[in-house]
């Protein structure tokens, strides 16, 4: 493939040009079920990036896990006819692979091709990865920047891994003070050990809390995986259904209330909340599914219709969980308000949906804040933090 387009790297310039700018690597795709997802995050944000002050790297991953150079064509990162776009498609080169530096003195990334020479890429300042799920949004990613010293947007390894594992999530929140849902969570070796004792944990669970039930995997997100269970003749299809996307599952009682959402980001004072949002219940869903997220494109009230006392309360709630786990960057806070007037905290999200008809950059653009603002300050946050212990 040619590279004569691409950034620069420092040796590469003359000694007339004046110093770079900071090169943006955007890392997208992965292994997870959310592959596609996070590709067109990547297209929003490759679009929004301000090309006068950065440099770009399109890094996409594909769903065997080759880190392969993508094309900055984000008009092919779009949902099209009800399907998701993929990296595979995408690359440069169907063989060839980006590896990053395992070494915090040389952030020089580099590429190769059988039978020819690797080729520098440059110094990579910042990593912006959107990618959403397992191998990538819960810490796996996150450690193997931390050990190369590349400062990178969104949390650290120990909030990403809780804010992916929701099971963890609920443990931290009940720790700080923060109201949780009935739960119960059946972990592979319990279920493997004796599927019928797994199977009577969730029966008796229900028996307590009453139907529905939602079944989910422990360690997804996007509502890929999660089934609705109106009764017991529905509850081995969601398992089955939960365990394909994970081995480890998390069952939820119905927390009858509003569905109340919040962004975070973090400003150079410390986070700071978003005007929540409502997501009404979708008319030809039975709850706030992937295709109602995605492909139907459910709107969210924004902002949503509470009294100022609740605004005020959620938004204070969204950032204590935000500390409580120890984020950076941006976090979107899911609450369910409840009749008796109580906010119950559902689940944070590290790396939230990005996309232009999302409701995190929705509502910090009714907050003030539009999606190029936003992009701006999750990069140039990181470029203030450093890597390590912090």
């Amino acid at each position: 493939m040619s590279t004569e387009n691409l950034p620069q790297s420092p040796e590469q310039q003359s000694p007339e040009q004046p110093s770079r700018k900071p090169r943006v690597a955007v890392v997208s795709g992965g292994r997870s079920s959310e592959h596609g997802i996070s590709v067109v995050t990547a297209g929003a944000v490759l679009k929004a990036i301000d090309r006068t002050k950065y440099e770009v790297l399109p890094i996409g991953i594909t769903r065997d896990g080759r880190w392969a150079l993508i094309a900055d064509d984000p008009e092919r990162m779009a949902i099209t006819d009800r399907r998701t776009p993929d990296i595979e498609a995408l690359a440069e080169s169907q063989e060839g692979g980006v590896v990053l530096p395992v070494d915090p003195a040389n952030r020089e990334v580099v590429y190769s091709e059988p039978g020819s020479v690797p080729k520098a890429l440059g110094e990579v300042d910042v990593v912006f990865p959107v990618l959403h799920g397992p191998y990538g949004e819960d810490g796996t990613l996150q450690g193997l920047l931390e050990l190369s010293g590349v400062p990178y947007v969104g949390s650290g390894v120990l909030a990403s891994a809780v804010g992916q594992d929701k099971e963890y999530m609920k443990r931290v929140f009940t720790s700080f003070g923060l109201k949780v849902g009935p739960y119960v969570v059946i972990r592979p070796r319990e279920w493997e050990r004796d599927e019928s004792a797994a199977r009577k944990k969730i029966v008796d669970f229900a028996g307590e809390h009453g139907w529905p039930l939602f079944v989910k995997p422990a360690r997804a997100g996007s509502s890929i995986g999660i089934t609705k269970v109106d009764d017991l003749s529905g509850l081995d299809e969601a398992i089955a259904e939960a365990q394909r996307h994970d081995p480890k599952i998390l069952v939820e009682a119905a927390v009858r209330g509003r569905e109340i959402e919040c962004g975070v980001l973090e400003f150079e004072d410390g986070p700071r909340a978003s005007v929540p949002a409502e997501i009404p219940p979708p008319d030809a869903h039975a709850y706030y599914d992937f295709e109602a997220k995605y492909i139907d494109s459910t709107p969210g009230i924004v902002p949503a219709p509470l009294t100022p006392e609740e605004t005020a309360e959620v938004r204070g709630l969204a950032v204590d969980a935000f500390e409580a786990a120890s984020c950076e960057g941006l976090v979107r806070a899911d609450f369910f308000l409840t009749e008796e007037g109580d906010f119950v905290i559902n689940e944070i999200n590290t790396m939230p949906g990005f996309t232009p008809i999302s409701m995190y950059p929705a509502m910090w653009q009714a907050t003030g804040i539009s999606y190029e603002e936003l992009v701006d300050r999750l990069i140039q946050a990181a470029l203030r933090r450093s890597t390590g212990l912090r």
